[in-house]
């Protein structure tokens, strides 16, 4: 689907993105720009015991600054878990925040910097553009490839009580540096390797079809489309391949980019609402919504699907792009041991009614390319069931 014209945009990347294997043991040095001496670091339980939460308080330490650790982030961080950050923060009065770990980690980070900062719940952010004052510095090292959360101004945060997961931006909560070191990512479980993976792959697909997408952000979408398609299936095949890993890695990170500058699509519409009402890990919501998105999406976007997979050496008529690279999909989710059926998640048939009306809220529904109200979206639950 091409775009009738070109749409205003306003591209200013706030990130300084640092890649290379080792890297995180410049985290220290990489502060002195920041001009801060008191850091609270922010992570979770599992990247703690693989050592890598360590080996950056070491880096921070060895620069001459005072660390704090709050690891008490748990996956899909709710408003509870950035109300105990909170706390802690006003205990050490932190003037830096670093995230090291997944997106769940530095979500929370974004969220505990709004509260901290900026007071009042973190339902008083959700949106765009919330904040009245400035933010503290931060620093992201990401552990996943995944979520491109490193390059974004938005913090996914769940509401503890209704379980609404809310998109909180601002472009004060972008984080300063991101720290890109592929030997951190070779301690995930196969399992994560292809939850985050297919999430990632999600965005490069998604920002690249969007109704809001930008020339900016559309060469984002390609190069991170061409690094994470050629490198998912090595990092299953080869989990020690530090280049794929890297890859993946950089690739997320550009699909994060993309995201800031074009948004999502009804994926993410449909996944939301699984994760919120049964605890289905985002990724493998994604896995199981994404193929039948595309081939929804397909009748108005088969040329960019087109030119999607000639970046893979694919060369086929635009009108078969769609079915092919939903085919493409669902072996590649099929292939990283996900489930690709939502009856397999033991979904209730019953409740896709009501669950197409919470997608209908999502706002990443409203950027996807074709039109998607309740009927469409549980036209896709019922494909996906």
């Amino acid at each position: 689907m091409s775009v009738p014209y070109i749409l205003p945009f306003d591209f200013q990347p706030r990130t300084r993105i640092v890649f290379g294997p080792g890297r995180i043991a410049d985290l220290g040095k990489l502060t002195a720009e920041l001009n801060c001496s008191r850091a609270l670091v922010v992570s979770d339980p599992g990247i703690v015991e693989a050592g890598h939460t360590a080996r950056g308080i070491s880096a921070l330490q060895s620069a001459g600054l005072t660390t704090h650790l709050f690891d008490a982030v748990h996956e899909n961080p709710t408003t509870d878990d950035v109300e105990s950050g909170l706390i802690f923060a006003q205990t050490v009065q932190p003037d830096l925040i670093v995230a090291i770990g997944g997106g769940s980690s530095m979500d929370c980070a974004k969220g505990i910097n709004f509260l901290y900062t900026n007071g009042g719940r973190m339902q008083d952010y959700w949106g765009r553009d919330k904040a009245r004052r400035d933010l503290l510095p931060m620093i992201a090292v990401p552990t996943t490839a995944g979520t491109g959360s490193e390059a974004q101004s938005f913090a996914l945060i769940s509401d503890a009580a209704t379980h609404v997961k809310m998109a909180c931006g601002d472009r004060r909560a972008a984080f300063r540096i991101a720290i890109l070191d592929p030997e951190l990512t070779l301690t995930q479980p196969p399992r994560v390797t292809a939850l985050t993976g297919i999430d990632a792959i999600s965005h490069a697909l998604e920002t690249s079809v969007t109704n809001v997408r930008t020339p900016v952000s559309t060469m984002l979408s390609r190069e991170a489309w061409r690094m994470l398609s050629g490198a998912f299936t090595r990092v299953l095949e080869q989990p020690d391949d530090l280049d794929a890993r890297g890859r993946m890695q950089v690739g997320a990170c550009l699909a994060g980019l993309a995201i800031e500058n074009s948004m999502l699509g009804a994926a993410h519409a449909l996944a939301n609402p699984l994760t919120a009402r049964y605890g289905i890990v985002h990724g493998q919501a994604i896995a199981v919504v994404l193929p039948h998105v595309v081939r929804f999406n397909a009748s108005g976007c088969q040329d960019t699907y087109a030119e999607l997979l000639r970046i893979n050496a694919t060369a086929l008529a635009p009108q078969n792009a769609g079915a092919v690279l939903a085919d493409r999909l669902a072996t590649w989710v099929a292939q990283a041991g996900l489930s690709v059926r939502l009856s397999e998640l033991n979904v209730p048939h019953q409740d896709l009614k009501e669950l197409a009306a919470a997608a209908a809220e999502q706002w990443t529904g409203t950027f996807n390319p074709r039109k998607v109200g309740t009927e469409e979206l549980l036209g896709l639950y019922e494909a996906a069931y």
